[in-house]
């Protein structure tokens, strides 16, 4: 069985049937397409009547909104590895398409251009006699080529799901009746992070193309709206974010005006445009539409009608994330996995494999360190080295002395790191003082137990340093990891463990890199904010993949 990285599937079953037909069909399309997978919708289509049909306009209705939602969701349960997209191009009101130049060559006056070129159609129409495969595919073909832009003579696929036969007689009178008309507006408005688009966004944006005809207005949360998200350090910038959500909608339905604008309150524009008619929400946010409707007849202008939406379930989500398909529990998902790949770092020798784990005081770097030590690496503990450092025995030591005076001595003749921390305290020019002297000691006592290590055979090395980046020792290891947690509960922490003042442990935060900033340099991100348990399975999983990679670069050798 061929298998393609892009595909349209041509959904002909009536409107009625489709609900209980689309996870099945799903199923049996990703068996045929591992990458983009395009639905487009033209219920009651004939493929089998012998005349060549053509596209029509089809009416939004409140079972097309209905449909949309549960294919995205089903979507999510049965092939998740999918990027499904819902096009929506010939899905128009009457009033809209009659008085849009287009309608003397119905939805597609020319062949739309989608972001992925298709490779492959498929569709669910039921052959009524298996001998008019080739005249159905050839059909198809030629349906499809008159919507989309495709290569001459794209392959044709139809599914035989193995589906219960819905006679009319079965389906319910209700589900029968003539379609519930949606009510349609010219400007429609929606807010949100829209990171890494999921089922559950499209499901929002998808329904926000049915309901409106001329203007789609995005307010995408930025800077302090991002704040108290969990793993705000591995949201998507907002470029990029703007990107993906202008190529999803140009593909939906390119007919839109489509404007994305930054959220840095919960309001933006939404509480001043006086062109919005409606704002889409869900249950979870409807307090926040009626928030505006409040702000906007404050500022004179009408309230605008709100349009909910369902939450979409996560079949597969764990104890750590939440029971809606969200951005958050993708962003957990991630932690432990490789980001970026490494960069090159063939000066090293390929044995032991050198991870260099840092990240801010109170993040759990020890514990994480302890537990790869556990694995099997060897844990190279920079803090201890430090110490080693200020040894009369050792280099650095004589050094110290002259740069700092012999006042920082303790009574044994060790150098009193306390009395030297006062010394640096607040200037910098001191601070890269001391840390020019340290810093490239350290690194020399790193490299000898990496070779220690290499002499006894061992495979991985962990090399614990607070200072990893500030340092610039990435030339010393294979990969970065960085152990991150929010500022409020890294406060919590060393308030804790040391005893000291909140403003105490602010300002020592605010003295190191900021998490965003060590998170755009990592391979990997681990967060020890939840449970012992959860860091436990997090280890274990970054551990499990980082011994595929080695043993992907020993074959590769």
């Amino acid at each position: 069985m061929s298998m393609f990285s892009t595909g349209i599937l041509v959904l002909t079953s009536p409107l009625h049937t489709l609900p209980l037909r689309i996870a099945p069909v799903l199923s049996s399309a990703a068996q045929r397409v591992e990458r983009t997978l395009y639905v487009h919708l033209h219920p009651g289509l004939n493929l089998g009547s012998g005349s060549q049909p053509r596209p029509v306009f089809i009416p939004p209705a409140v079972d097309l909104s209905n449909l949309i939602t549960r294919l995205y969701s089903n979507a999510a349960d049965v092939c998740g590895h999918l990027d499904v997209c819902v096009l929506l191009t010939n899905v128009r009101t009457q009033s809209v398409a009659c008085s849009g130049a287009t309608t003397p060559n119905g939805p597609f006056p020319t062949p739309q251009a989608l972001s992925n070129s298709p490779e492959v159609v498929l569709t669910d129409f039921a052959l009524q006699d298996p001998g008019q495969t080739h005249q159905v595919t050839q059909c198809l073909q030629s349906y499809t080529g008159h919507c989309y832009a495709c290569r001459p003579g794209l392959p044709s696929v139809l599914l035989h799901p193995e589906l219960m036969k819905l006679q009319e007689e079965d389906v319910p009178e209700a589900q029968q009746e003539k379609a519930e008309p949606l009510q349609t507006y010219n400007d429609v408005v929606v807010g949100g992070t829209f990171d890494r688009l999921h089922g559950a966004h499209k499901t929002l944006l998808s329904i926000s193309c049915l309901l409106a005809n001329r203007r789609f207005l995005i307010g995408l949360c930025d800077h302090a709206m991002l704040k108290k998200k969990v793993l705000k350090e591995l949201i998507e910038p907002y470029s990029v974010r703007v990107q993906r959500l202008q190529e999803f909608l140009q593909d939906v339905k390119p007919s839109l005006q489509v404007e994305v604008v930054p959220l840095d309150d919960p309001f933006g524009v939404s509480i001043v445009d006086p062109l919005l008619e409606c704002i889409v929400v869900s249950e979870e946010t409807r307090k926040g539409g009626e928030l505006v409707n409040k702000k906007r007849i404050e500022n004179g202008l009408p309230a605008l009608v709100l349009h909910e939406i369902q939450l979409l379930k996560d079949a597969h989500h764990t104890e750590i994330e939440e029971e809606k398909i969200s951005s958050s529990s993708l962003r957990a998902r991630l932690l432990g996995t490789l980001l970026t790949p490494p960069k090159d770092n063939s000066h090293l020798p390929p044995l032991p494999y050198v991870i260099g784990l840092t990240g801010g005081s109170g993040s759990g770097k020890s514990a994480i360190a302890k537990q790869l030590e556990a694995l099997g690496a060897v844990w190279i503990d920079c803090d201890k080295l430090g110490h080693e450092v200020y040894q009369p025995d050792a280099a650095g030591y004589h050094r110290v002395l002259e740069e700092f005076g012999s006042d920082i001595l303790s009574e044994d003749k060790t150098i009193n790191r306390r009395a030297l921390g006062r010394k640096v305290f607040g200037n910098l020019e001191r601070l890269k003082a001391l840390t020019d002297i340290v810093w490239p000691e350290i690194a020399l006592l790193v490299q000898k137990r990496i070779n220690q290590a290499r002499d006894e055979d061992k495979q991985v090395c962990v090399v614990d340093a607070a200072v990893l980046l500030e340092a610039k020792w990435q030339n010393l290891v294979h990969e970065v990891w960085v152990t991150i947690i929010p500022e409020e509960e890294a406060v919590l922490r060393i308030t804790e463990r040391d005893g000291v003042t909140t403003e105490d442990a602010l300002r020592r935060l605010q003295s190191q890199w900021s998490n965003s900033k060590q998170v755009e340099h990592a391979n990997v991100v681990l967060s020890t904010l939840w449970e012992p348990e959860v860091t436990r399975k997090q280890v274990l999983k970054a551990w499990n993949l980082l011994q595929k990679r080695i043993q992907q670069k020993h074959e590769g050798h």
